[in-house]
């Protein structure tokens, strides 16, 4: 069983296989298109569908710089009817100008006509290397066969193909109980470097066969994203292709779920649930960490103050490196605190790793450093911040940072730039 935490109340879920086609009435599939490398193998395509209508809702990237399929999918999601996603890896179609945009459109397109629906009931995303064009010559052949792959078990496929630097598929979906039905929730997500609050680099696909108002969905839909995706920190960068799509089809007996509805805080504790999991899943994978740490904030006098405390922490490079090093440097930790802009009081602030004292009133405590050591050796640990100024309080999921991140990122654009010249593919 899983347990979810809200504001409110606490619900409990049954978590169950099948990721984004847990739900009923959704199907999903992958093929390998070569979009990176032509000779490469791996599943790089993918395909998320409804058989039914949808309410629709989405939340994108916060960067001023979006690629081509952010920019056409926000257009599309405002339809509300959207049947089908689908996503490739391994080029982020990301600062491509107009080309980018036809090529976006265009995969829409063919997508559209295979299925029978309309263009803009089709959301298109990408993941990858940002400036490089789309191989069209590689993917609009494919689509046939796309849609061929489609099957009510192809979750785990189409949470492969979308993976880059992820060395892990990330798949969640729960079955939640309201008025004596049930509905399902799922979703399956990408993200591993590039993560920062407001976002990160990331896709994320969530289907509910509940029946969920438009107007609803878009509450929870937004409120969750705050909770979980909103709430995770690798490495400080937010990327220009970060997308989080959910789909409601309506195809459970639950009764419909409306503003202060019976079921209303049941749904939206349910989707932050996967929301969140799939966040955590994220940090965990993140390029090349060794740690998972999550950071709380409590007495602050504001939700503000609490939440830039959080941030401020959690993306310091120098709290992050001490981490990788197992070493509880409380020091850095409340130098954070006092760069964040948040309004606090030095002498007040206390510090806890894994719950032991590491900081009273703004000075070391006397627990041992070994004990404190223990803590942050770990892979997992807790870091606690109470500033005994109020009752607001925040929380996000970071990492440490390793020289092993710094090897893998060094020289990613090269690399891609030599691959796509030994295949012959003009960057003109």
């Amino acid at each position: 069983m899983s347990k979810s935490a809200s504001e409110e109340a606490e619900f409990f879920f049954k978590e169950i296989p099948g990721g984004v086609t847990a739900a009923y009435g959704f199907r999903a599939g992958a093929i390998s298109c070569g979009i990176k490398n032509p000779t490469a193998t791996r599943l790089d395509l993918a395909l998320v569908v409804s058989d039914l209508p949808t309410a629709t809702e989405a939340c994108f990237t916060t960067n001023k710089v979006k690629a081509a399929p952010v920019r056409l999918s926000q257009q599309h999601v405002k339809v509300g009817d959207v049947r089908a996603i689908v996503a490739n890896s391994g080029n982020a179609n990301a600062c491509t100008g107009p080309q980018g945009i036809a090529d976006a459109k265009a995969t829409t397109k063919a997508v559209a006509e295979e299925l029978g629906v309309k263009m803009r009931q089709v959301m298109v995303c990408s993941t990858g290397i940002i400036g490089m064009p789309m191989p069209m010559e590689r993917i609009l052949p494919r689509v046939s066969e796309l849609n061929l792959a489609l099957n009510a078990d192809g979750s785990d496929q189409a949470a492969q193909a979308i993976m880059t630097s992820d060395t892990k598929a990330k798949s969640y979906a729960i079955e939640v109980e309201c008025e004596g039905a049930t509905f399902r929730i799922g979703g399956i997500a990408k993200g591993a470097g590039m993560i920062c609050p407001n976002m990160a680099t990331m896709l994320c696909f969530i289907t509910t066969d509940a029946k969920v108002e438009p107007t609803e969905l878009k509450r929870a839909t937004q409120a969750a994203v705050e909770q979980s995706f909103n709430r995770i920190t690798i490495d400080g960068d937010t990327s220009t292709n970060d997308t989080v799509i959910v789909m409601s089809n309506g195809a459970s007996e639950a009764p419909p779920i409306k503003s202060r509805s019976s079921c209303t805080h049941i749904f939206r504790a349910a989707l932050r649930e996967v929301m969140r999991e799939l966040a955590k899943m994220m940090v965990r994978d993140g390029e090349r960490v060794t740690k998972f740490v999550e950071i709380r904030v409590q007495g602050a006098r504001t939700y503000q103050d609490a939440k830039k405390i959080a941030e401020a922490v959690g993306k310091s490079m120098l709290v992050k490196c001490s981490w990788h090093g197992g070493d509880p440097n409380w020091g850095r930790v409340i130098h954070a605190v006092g760069y964040s802009g948040a309004r606090i009081r030095e002498e007040l602030i206390d510090i806890y790793f894994g719950g032991l004292l590491a900081t009273k009133n703004g000075m070391a405590s006397n627990t041992p450093v070994k004990e404190l050591e223990k803590v942050t050796q770990q892979p997992a640990f807790t870091v606690t911040i109470d500033l005994n100024l109020g009752s607001a309080n925040y929380h996000i999921f970071t990492t440490d940072l390793s020289e092993e991140y710094v090897d893998f990122n060094a020289a990613e654009y090269s690399a891609a730039i030599h691959a796509t010249r030994q295949t012959g593919l003009s960057l003109a």
